[in-house]
């Protein structure tokens, strides 16, 4: 049979149970509505986190033809089915039943582990087969194959002990039967088998204290003479394993192996003391940088006082994501929901666009150059043009500070947007409010990759949301792996909440669907380039400091030629990078060849 062996691209793909997302629609489509939705619950107890199924399931659970005994996972184990269930007979006190689900769960258990390990054998796969190695000698070649296929034997109850769907083990699978065993059997009264389970998993824990005063307990009841040994399957189970273990660490001693040991219970005299010690330096190289990233946040790199790191990369299960808060106060947030009321009448989305993303919301926008405008002419207050000016230069200065510090970050576009759910639309909606991307390439889920080139905005480099409220259903922000369906973090919005990270292929994020009220927030694109820094922004700031420049003349001079040498020193002075593509833009009649990249004013729309 293992001519035939399957590519590990194929048997990953039954692991993950792929054929079942095939299956569904398969069988959607020729109309067998149950054994569709069957394929699709099966499919979807091993990858909880798949939103396509998940909708699929939501669907099929509205369907007036769909019976709900349908939903049933045609891969499930008998071992993790008898398991759980013992657990929850256990967990009720019902110690009978509980009994005899745990003895299934464990024969079940250890059979499943022999086939586990029967598919083990094979022919040699080489997990290094790009690389050119040099070929070994017959010995060579034969201790390297069997110390695979002991490897992938002992690796085999972490695959039984995890359920479907998730990531890690449960830990101590097969002894942790054993003890919720022998205190079952002791509250029905059967203290032999009782000690019996005892005595089984003292062969993995011999040293646990609170199991050998048990024994005695048992010891004492049953009666000096009452024979009390443990389990023959259990014995040969852990006998088996030791000596694996022990032929393996002689092979990454002596031969430079290397192995991830799955249980917890392998005794510390079995591991060679040079493995000892590394174990030990790798404890002490991780508590160290644990406490480094603590006094980092200690010390609070950050250049203002009061703002929190709530979550960090690690917690969100990524690479340069971070979430901060405090970052704006609940006036500043009212003020700026104000200057939104605005954008609603202003309507400046995208293209114009009440829709852009979903029919389900109206979406509203609002440049920083658009703020100033209106308020130039009277429609909204200047403080509130300028508070969105302060707010998201604060923002910039956060994220630089924290991602980039000494590398100036340039912002690339700032907007104002609100997303309001639009009434009677909601029903059955399953769309999101912004569909999974990248923020600066092309993403290509099914491929997993994504692509630097336009109509992507390349020159992106890290991208935030600051948050201006909360009550509203729905809209949290979500990342998710490349392929766009397996989500690694949430962020819930609320006031002064800014979450921010790198915008590469590192951070496909999506929005969920806005399913009542209004969300409400300042998005934010930075960049490192200067020859990509928002243009519009620099002619907001202009207007604003002419807007101070004016406060501070006589009515007689307010409307005379403006010097620019005299601006007012109680406004936030433009950075002096601005200076040039102004003065270019003043010359645009007179040389419109020389400077072409001053034509980009809309461009990010």
């Amino acid at each position: 049979p293992s001519a035939h062996r399957a590519s590990r691209a194929v048997r990953r793909d039954f692991e993950r149970r792929e054929p079942y997302n095939y299956l569904q629609v398969a069988f959607f489509q020729l109309k067998k509505l149950d054994q569709a939705v069957s394929a699709a619950h099966t499919f979807f107890v091993a990858n909880p986190q798949h939103l396509q199924m998940r909708e699929d399931i939501e669907k099929y659970r509205r369907m007036s033809g769909v019976k709900s005994d349908s939903f049933q996972d045609l891969e499930a184990t008998p071992h993790w089915e008898a398991y759980e269930t013992g657990v929850q007979h256990y967990d009720a006190d019902e110690y009978l039943q509980a009994v005899a689900r745990l003895e299934e769960s464990l024969s079940e258990a250890l059979s499943a582990l022999e086939e586990c390990r029967a598919l083990c054998e094979g022919p040699w796969e080489d997990e290094e087969e790009e690389e050119e190695k040099v070929q070994p000698g017959l010995y060579e070649a034969i201790a390297a194959h069997y110390i695979q296929v002991l490897k992938c034997r002992q690796q085999c109850v972490l695959e039984i002990a995890t359920k479907p769907g998730r990531i890690s083990a449960t830990e101590d699978f097969i002894p942790s039967h054993l003890d919720l065993l022998q205190f079952a059997y002791s509250q029905v009264g059967n203290q032999t088998l009782a000690a019996e389970c005892a005595a089984s998993y003292l062969l993995f824990y011999p040293k646990d204290e609170p199991m050998l005063e048990k024994m005695k307990q048992y010891r004492a009841e049953l009666g000096e003479d009452a024979a009390v040994t443990a389990r023959q399957s259990i014995q040969h189970y852990v006998q088996r394993s030791l000596m694996e273990k022990k032929l393996i660490y002689y092979a990454v001693e002596h031969l430079g192996e290397t192995f991830n040991d799955p249980d917890l219970w392998t005794p510390d005299e079995l591991i060679p003391e040079n493995l000892k010690e590394k174990y030990r330096e790798d404890q002490e190289k991780q508590k160290q940088e644990t406490l480094d990233v603590k006094e980092r946040e200690k010390r609070g790199p950050l250049p203002f006082e009061g703002i929190a790191v709530t979550m960090d990369s690690q917690q969100m299960n990524g690479t340069q994501r971070v979430v901060f808060d405090r970052v704006l106060t609940e006036s500043e947030c009212k003020d700026l929901l104000r200057l939104t009321k605005a954008a609603g009448e202003a309507g400046d989305g995208y293209r114009a666009r009440r829709s852009p993303h979903t029919p389900h919301e109206r979406f509203e926008g609002l440049t920083v150059l658009k703020a100033v405008q209106l308020a130039q002419n009277g429609d909204v207050e200047w403080r509130d043009a300028k508070l969105l000016l302060q707010a998201s230069e604060k923002s910039r200065k956060i994220i630089e500070s924290y991602f980039t510090p000494g590398k100036r970050l340039h912002f690339s576009f700032t907007h104002l947007v609100c997303r309001r759910a639009v009434d009677g639309e909601q029903e059955g909606r399953m769309d999101l409010s912004h569909p999974v991307h990248a923020d600066n390439c092309l993403l290509d889920p099914e491929g997993q990759e994504c692509w630097k080139e336009p109509p992507a905005y390349v020159y992106r480099d890290y991208s935030g949301i600051l948050y201006l409220n909360d009550d509203f259903q729905g809209g949290g922000l979500f990342f998710t792996e490349m392929d766009t369906v397996t989500v690694t973090a949430e962020v819930r919005p609320k006031c002064g909440r800014l979450v921010a990270f790198s915008s590469g292929k590192e951070n496909p994020h999506g929005v969920w669907a806005v399913s009542r009220g209004r969300r409400c927030a300042v998005a934010l694109w930075y960049t490192h380039s200067q020859e990509h820094a928002e243009q519009e922004r620099v002619k907001a700031e202009e207007l604003m400091e002419q807007r101070a420049v004016e406060q501070d003349q006589p009515d007689g001079y307010k409307h005379q030629g403006t010097d620019r040498s005299s601006r007012s020193s109680s406004e936030p002075r433009a950075p002096s990078r601005a200076t040039k593509p102004a003065d270019r833009r003043q010359k645009l009649g007179l040389d419109r060849k020389q400077h072409p990249k001053v034509l980009r004013a809309r461009d990010e729309f």
